[in-house]
Parts: C-alpha cells; sequence; structure tokens
C-alpha cells in the first residue's frame, strides 16, 4: 500500500511539471505566431532586414500609464535610398497595425512620436518600406500594469469631449538636443531638424470601454486620418486605430525651411477638423 501511495504522488508531481510546462511555454508560443501571423497576412512572407542604423523603435520597458505610453520611431535609409511608409504595429492590441504613416514624396529620414494605448504585454515591430520594396523592421516587448486600457472607462466627461472633439494645438520646436548623436548615427538630413508637435483633443473610443451610467458600449470613434501638409504642399498622412490615446499627441520631425504648417483630421465618424500655423520664427 505505502508503495502504491508513493508511485501514486510521482505520477501526479509528473503531471504538474508536464502541465507547468505546457502551460508556461504557451504564451511565448502565442507571442510569436501572433507575429508571424500578422506578417503573413500584411506583407506575405516578404524579407524584412534588420539594422539599428535605418530604423529603430523605442518604448518603454513596462507602462506607467496603459492608456498612454510614448512609442517613438527613427528612421534614416541606406545611401541613396528613400521611404516611402512606415507601420507601427503593437501585435496584441485588438487593432494591432496601429499607425501608419504614407509619404506624399520619399523621405530620407524621419522620425515620430505617438501616445498609445497598450491593452496588456505585446510585442511591438515598426516596419519601415524603401521606395524601391524593401522592407526594414524593429522590434521590442512591452510590459503592462493590466488594466486593459483598450477597455478602460474614458478619462473625458463625455459632453466636454464632443465639445472639443478635432481641436488641434500645432507647435514647433528644435530637435531635442540629446539626439546630436543619434542624428549622427541616423545619418539624418541636415535640414531635418524640427519636430512638428500636433496635439489633438478626441476620445479616441475604442467601441470597448462602457459607458459608466448606461452600461451601454460607446460606439467606436477615433482617429481615421491625420493629414500634414507643409508650406502649402502634402507631406505625410497617418492613418490612425483605436490604439492611438484619448487625446493623442503626434510628434514628427519636419524640415527646417518649413514656414507653415496645416493639419487635416477626419474621424471615424466623418468629422473634418483643420488647424494652421505660420512659423515666422523658422
Amino acid at each position: 500500500m505505502q508503495q502504491d501511495r508513493v508511485t501514486s504522488t510521482r505520477q501526479i508531481a509528473a503531471l504538474a511539471a508536464l502541465f507547468a510546462t505546457f502551460f508556461l511555454a504557451v504564451p511565448v508560443f502565442a507571442e510569436a505566431n501572433t507575429w508571424q501571423d500578422l506578417r503573413d497576412e500584411l506583407y506575405d512572407g516578404r524579407f524584412m532586414a534588420k539594422s539599428d542604423a535605418v530604423l529603430s523603435l523605442d518604448a518603454p520597458y513596462r507602462t506607467t500609464d496603459d492608456a498612454r505610453t510614448n512609442m517613438s520611431v527613427r528612421m534614416a535609409a541606406p545611401q541613396g535610398q528613400t521611404f516611402r511608409s512606415v507601420s507601427l504595429i503593437l501585435d496584441d492590441n485588438p487593432m494591432p497595425v496601429s499607425a501608419q504613416i504614407a509619404f506624399a514624396d520619399p523621405i530620407s529620414t524621419f522620425e515620430f512620436t505617438a501616445t498609445m494605448r497598450v491593452n496588456g504585454p505585446t510585442p511591438v515591430h515598426a516596419v519601415a518600406e524603401l521606395s524601391n520594396g524593401q522592407l526594414y523592421v524593429a522590434e521590442t516587448f512591452v510590459k503592462t500594469s493590466g488594466t486593459g486600457a483598450c477597455s478602460a472607462p474614458p478619462g473625458t466627461d463625455p459632453i466636454e469631449a464632443l465639445a472639443t472633439l478635432g481641436q488641434m494645438e500645432l507647435a514647433i520646436r528644435q530637435a531635442n538636443p540629446d539626439t546630436a548623436t543619434l542624428v549622427s548615427t541616423l545619418r539624418r538630413d541636415a535640414n531635418s531638424v524640427l519636430d512638428l508637435e500636433v496635439s489633438i483633443k478626441h476620445p479616441s473610443h475604442s467601441g470597448m470601454q462602457m459607458n459608466q451610467i448606461s452600461l451601454l458600449y460607446i460606439p467606436a470613434r477615433y482617429v481615421e486620418t491625420l493629414q500634414l501638409n507643409l508650406n502649402g504642399a502634402p507631406f505625410a498622412t497617418m492613418t490612425g486605430s483605436i490604439s492611438l490615446s484619448e487625446n493623442p499627441q503626434v510628434t514628427v520631425s519636419v524640415p527646417s525651411g518649413t514656414n507653415r504648417v496645416k493639419a487635416i483630421l477626419t474621424d471615424t465618424d466623418g468629422t473634418v477638423t483643420e488647424a494652421e500655423r505660420s512659423l515666422a520664427d523658422y
């Protein structure tokens, strides 16, 4: 009888170890599979090169605010090449393709930062496409506090949010002097030394949030596109998603010769707003 008990205990321990190994392995497998599936669907399995000198991605190791996390992408095309577009992908967010920027004219260097919602721990990828079709990828992993930012209640009163929806503030500043070394490393064009900050008033409803009074789900409504014009000509268009934070801020690098900027926002309900500013000092 004692021998039977020992055998049974050993069997249970072996089974427990087997299940623990399986369940610990599942998240790793799921994360890897998510990116592979996304890559196949979005880019049809095309080859992606990796080079920190061409494309780099900056995101926190762990978010301090899941609902508002800065993520930055920096790009510098190989000699003689230019970029046509770049995408920021949060693999395990409900809407993974979180921000896409297409350039009106090919560009050799570019930086952008956006405030994002991070719904849970997720791999993050930036994918840039050169004008010749070559893809570059940069990747990292972001841990979160587990608040489920995409379903968290809105932080702004709904009536106030509607009253100010679409309002934008445009600000221009010299590029951060701390990036001088980075600029050299990325061979950033000497003319691209200004940062244009676009602060947007928009609730960015994800469709996963619940009205705290009616307990009904709030319909999705978020920034669909943000078009930026410089000196009267199209410069870049960003396509958004529910991954953009409430009242998002987007910062992009622009040439120092820029003296007039215009932003045109369209949201998923069809609302269109504009903001324009002359930059006499630059």
